[in-house]
């Protein structure tokens, strides 16, 4: 038996179940247009476009050079993604279990936990602008009866629970039916956004290209300081926005049939998507400026000010969809995953979605009169920080200390032997290569001195994660040239 193929009569059941197991790869059925539509609900989604509309007002920066900083992240990610996504594709492993490689077969359940607590978070942040979707079309055809309860009226509570229980009911149905999902969402949402900004572009008439001059031409703001600076720390927020699905996208590649299919849906799902993404965001935030002497930055919002029942509806609908998509894909998922990861045993891939719902709606709950509060960038900044070493740790691990090679068997087997034993199933160089570069990550996002380091606070912490793992364990192969197998 070689190295990728797993003996399921020799696995140790505390670390094995069905939903971790690895797919064969006569058993996949994702190709480059379920990986481009990934992308497309994750950019397409509510918050996606009020992010990539509030950057071109908050750094003072020209439009033109915010729309490069944001491609170039979209550059950037996709280079990302395709260092992660290469093992899952050649495995089959979602992110739990590779990880194993790297942080041990115990080990692994650290970042899984904190991969799941940021997913949990994403969930319900998500869930509440999915929801201002719904009380759109709710409020459209039915009216608003008024009365408010943390921060939400009661329209908005009736329109988050009913997101909640359909996001449930849709994961719940299996992979394949998500994958439907997506499908048509992605697309769908692309029509309704172009629709929108033809409405927009309609009404504002003339005025609308001076208001994209103004845009453009930066000016007064906030965020303004040096031009490379805000540059930097625009690319490195979009960054990080996607940092959640950069580190764990071996849950989505380990169902994709080859490494070029996967190539080819990041080429069209994230360059060339967020910049005809951002063009049309840019579009339709000058239009707001003209139509309602301000600029909104959140879709709902902005139907809800354009008088056309007709377009408040399907545009509603159609930001539900997008919104539910990217959030069943990369914060359903993940968590489902990383908390089956936790007990196999006892935790299935549906247990683990399951309680990942039930604690996201408190998030989402508390979105508006708490958490969102700190602000969005800062936010994105914030939770991409604390995940970011493990992607240095995960990549420098498998191209530098692995050299492409894993052991499936290993990553199943908790004998003081294995591969992926070390100590007690813990790799004492990887927690350390964590924690270090976390403190430098976190620090620059919190800690006022820092600041200006925020915006790169994912790159950061990713670099030295995987400088430091590389460093540690480089120095462990020297000290000990003969490591048992």
């Amino acid at each position: 038996m070689n190295d990728n193929e797993l003996d399921i009569s020799r696995r140790d059941p505390a670390l094995y179940n069905a939903d971790l197991a690895p797919i064969k790869k006569t058993e996949r059925r994702w190709g480059a247009f379920e990986i481009f539509n990934v992308w497309s609900n994750d950019i397409q989604s509510l918050f996606g476009y009020t992010l990539a509309a509030s950057l071109f007002l908050s750094y003072g920066l020209n439009g033109w050079a915010v729309m490069a900083a944001i491609i170039l992240a979209g550059i950037v990610v996709m280079f990302l993604v395709n260092l992660t996504g290469k093992p899952s594709v050649k495995y089959g492993i979602p992110f739990p279990v590779m990880v194993r490689a790297s942080m041990g077969v115990h080990g692994a359940n650290f970042p899984a936990m904190l991969r799941a607590v940021i997913g949990i978070f994403w969930y319900g942040v998500q869930t509440y602008f999915a929801s201002t979707a719904m009380a759109l079309l709710l409020t459209a055809l039915f009216g608003d009866p008024g009365g408010t309860l943390l921060g939400l009226s009661t329209i908005d509570w009736i329109s988050f629970v009913i997101v909640w229980l359909f996001q449930i009911a849709i994961f719940w149905s299996g992979i394949e039916r998500i994958r439907h999902f997506l499908n048509w969402a992605g697309p769908l949402v692309y029509c309704v956004m172009i629709v929108l900004m033809g409405v927009v572009w309609f009404q504002a008439g003339s005025d609308l290209l001076p208001a994209i001059g103004t845009i453009f031409s930066g000016g007064d703001s906030e965020g303004s300081g040096h031009p490379v600076t805000a540059f930097l720390a625009i690319t490195g927020t979009m960054i990080a926005y996607f940092a959640a699905v950069v580190i764990n996208f071996g849950d989505f590649t380990r169902f994709v049939r080859s490494e070029r299919e996967m190539k080819l849906g990041n080429l069209l799902g994230l360059p060339l998507n967020v910049a005809f993404f951002s063009f049309i965001a840019l579009i339709i935030t000058a239009g707001t400026l003209v139509l309602f002497g301000e600029t909104l930055t959140n879709p709902s919002d902005i139907v809800e000010r354009v008088d056309a029942l007709p377009l408040t509806i399907i545009a509603a609908l159609t930001f539900f969809a997008a919104t539910v998509g990217i959030n069943l894909v990369a914060n359903f998922i993940p968590p489902a995953y990383d908390l089956a990861n936790l007990f196999p045993s006892r935790i299935s891939f549906r247990m683990g979605g399951l309680i990942t719902a039930i604690l996201a709606f408190f998030i989402g709950a508390l979105w508006v009169s708490v958490i969102s509060r700190i602000g969005v960038p800062g936010f994105v900044n914030a939770l991409g920080a604390v995940v970011a070493p493990f992607y240095g740790i995960i990549v420098a691990d498998y191209y530098l200390v692995k050299h492409q090679r894993l052991d499936l068997q290993a990553m199943f087997s908790s004998d003081p032997d294995a591969a992926y034993y070390y100590t007690k199933g813990w790799n004492q160089h990887a927690l350390a290569a964590f924690g270090l570069a976390a403190l430098f990550s976190i620090s620059s996002v919190w800690v006022p001195a820092l600041e200006a380091l925020g915006g790169y606070a994912w790159l950061i912490g990713a670099g030295l994660g995987g400088l430091f793992y590389y460093g540690l364990m480089s120095r462990q192969r020297v000290e000990t040239p003969a490591p048992k197998h």
